[in-house]
């Protein structure tokens, strides 16, 4: 039987959180518990509005439940906000243990159509709202020697999705983000992660149909991410989740065609591209520097 992932007097705070999977979320965690920090700007799906009402009623939940919480209007777009919200977790309880980066919003249109304007607010939110939470927790986390941050990721960056080039930009983004910190966390247990769940809430209801969101319930995503803020997560990984399945998404590729300097040209791609896209071996690796010297291997043994 496995061990149970207990979070007791961890300290962890949850973007999004007044519904859908942030709740889900806050929920788990302080079941398992963790005293969490409720945020949430209480908008629309698009970011419009603003309102503490839906994460007060979660902290109620929790504290309905014998756990601990304290709810956070701030908002991931605004830097003084941000670090507001991690001294109230400071100030509280003294000390951050971990991070979910769930917060997000949805201005999707093709991108013809798109205002520039609606593409910026998406990464403002998504991928630079992530890095300001981080930044902030990052100090603290650091120095104590122990930090689980997960961010949230989607299929719709990891493969791409009509209409939502600005959000999918954004959720590749935090991939990238993830396997740097990854890196510079390692040596003090600082352990980053993202998810890619598939799960029925207000960014999802349109497009799903009800028999599948009945499978896509949110509360199957916060199991996963109850294991990353533990003690046992792993680092560096995108965990899919959704209706029960668990797997991971990992970047990889080929060994590539080596063609003789001499003979570089546009011409020689072409002439070789089947070759050259082959996905019948493919490798993922830890960091650049690994990718790196398997090229410079792969190179000198076909000199």
């Amino acid at each position: 039987m496995a061990d149970t992932i207990d979070l007791t007097g961890r300290v962890a705070i949850v973007t999004g959180a007044g519904g859908g999977l942030g709740r889900e979320h806050a929920l788990e965690l302080a079941r398992r518990g963790a005293k969490v920090v409720v945020n949430d700007l209480g908008t629309s799906v698009k970011g419009e509005g603003r309102s503490t009402e839906a994460a007060e009623k979660v902290v109620a939940e929790i504290k309905a439940a014998g756990g601990e919480a304290i709810a956070n209007g701030g908002s991931v777009t605004e830097m003084a906000d941000v670090e507001a919200m991690v001294q109230q977790a400071l100030d509280a309880w003294g000390k951050v243990d971990i991070l979910v980066a769930n917060a997000g919003i949805l201005r999707d249109q093709s991108f013809k159509k798109m205002p520039i304007e609606d593409f910026e607010l998406v990464i403002n939110v998504h991928l630079l709202g992530t890095a300001r939470c981080v930044k902030a927790v990052w100090g603290p986390m650091n120095d104590a020697g122990y930090g689980r941050i997960i961010f949230t990721t989607s299929a719709a960056g990891l493969f791409g999705n009509f209409g939502q080039s600005n959000y999918g930009a954004a959720k590749t983004g935090l991939v990238g983000l993830m396997n740097s910190l990854k890196i510079e966390g390692a040596k003090n247990n600082v352990r980053v992660n993202t998810i890619s769940p598939l799960a029925a809430t207000r960014m999802s209801e349109a497009v799903m149909p009800a028999d599948i969101a009945a499978m896509m319930r949110p509360q199957y995503v916060a199991p996963g991410v109850a294991f990353l803020a533990s003690e046992a997560a792993p680092t560096g990984v995108i965990l899919n989740i959704g209706a029960g399945l668990f797997g991971v998404t990992v970047i990889t590729e080929n060994p590539g065609f080596v063609v003789p300097v001499e003979q570089i040209s546009a011409e020689t791609i072409a002439a070789n591209w089947t070759a050259i896209a082959d996905r019948s071996t493919l490798t993922g690796y830890n960091d650049a520097l690994e990718q790196s010297m398997a090229v410079i291997g792969h190179v000198k043994g076909q000199k």
